[in-house]
């Protein structure tokens, strides 16, 4: 099978099922594991290097607004693998080449390759879906495996976490402005033993008005930028520390990269990081890879 795989977070599930020697293309963001880089490039962003949170904001309310893509389909990159299997989302715009723009482009090159699009909304839903890949990668077993393994390890931070008061948590999905979290990501503040204070599982992020932060009830911040990994979730945590726009209560920054903003396996790394943010007394310290003190 030959699977040009359009999400970093599909990527990383292809690769843990074993089936990674199958992935022949993926997208510019598609960075873990590390063989991962080496397959060809086929989706690139339209947006440009080193722009602000706010910046990007602009650019993308813009840019959506005027029905413009975000990114990038290279049907040139795509028309030489002879895929068997695409594997691309319907959830996020803002994420990933739209599966429309998918099938008019195999649809271009008269490929028919079958299309599998992945849009969990929250964090059973990501379980689900390493099964879904799982049956279209032809290895279920590994998946039932891979589910079995995750699961354990949600159950171990719930025990250790289980009979304390939920902690009442403000996790910010962007920074400038400032956006309320959704689909999985509240539910990684349940299972680690918090309350989300802002945002709903299985629904979508949302923008805030900065007024509100301060008096959210939160007693633990945690700055996960969607796209973002642990170094500029630390700059941009601070900046917003600096500009006192956050309840006065310890801050924390995440690698949202690697364990919050890609629905894959790695989500569990982020629960057991929230849990030990939340509950140190019961989880230890978070892993120093993931998760920041930042005030």
């Amino acid at each position: 099978m030959r699977i040009v795989s359009l999400l970093p977070s599909t990527t990383e599930i292809i690769f843990a099922l074993g089936a990674g020697d199958d992935v022949v293309g993926v997208t510019f963001e598609c960075d873990f594991p590390p063989e991962a880089r080496s397959r060809r490039i086929v989706s690139t962003s339209t947006l440009s290097e080193g722009l602000t949170p706010a910046e990007i904001d602009r650019l993308v309310a813009r840019r959506m607004a005027a029905g413009e893509d975000l990114y990038h389909l290279d049907e040139g990159a795509l028309a030489g693998l002879d895929a068997d299997l695409v594997v691309t989302q319907d959830l996020c715009a803002v994420c990933a080449v739209d599966v429309t723009e998918v099938r008019d482009a195999l649809a271009h090159l008269r490929c028919t390759a079958d299309v599998l699009t992945v849009d969990p909304q929250d964090l059973g839903e990501v379980l689900g879906s390493i099964r879904l890949i799982g049956a279209a990668t032809g290895t279920p077993d590994r998946a039932d495996a891979l589910v079995r393994e995750l699961t354990g390890r949600l159950d171990a931070v719930r025990a250790k976490v289980a009979g304390r008061a939920p902690v009442p948590a403000l996790v910010l999905e962007w920074t400038d402005p400032p956006f309320a979290p959704g689909h999985w990501v509240p539910d990684m503040v349940t299972a680690a033993g918090g309350a989300c204070v802002l945002g709903t599982a299985g629904e979508r992020s949302y923008r805030l008005d900065p007024g509100v932060l301060a008096g959210c009830g939160a007693d633990v911040a945690v700055c996960a930028p969607c796209g973002f990994g642990l170094d500029e979730s630390a700059r941009l945590a601070t900046e917003l520390v600096r500009a006192g726009g956050l309840p006065d209560v310890p801050v924390w920054a995440v690698d949202a990269n690697a364990s919050f903003a890609r629905p894959g396996p790695r989500l569990v790394d982020g629960v057991e990081a929230l849990a030990a943010i939340l509950h140190p007394d019961a989880a230890g310290e978070p892993d120093p890879a993931l998760a920041r003190r930042i005030a």
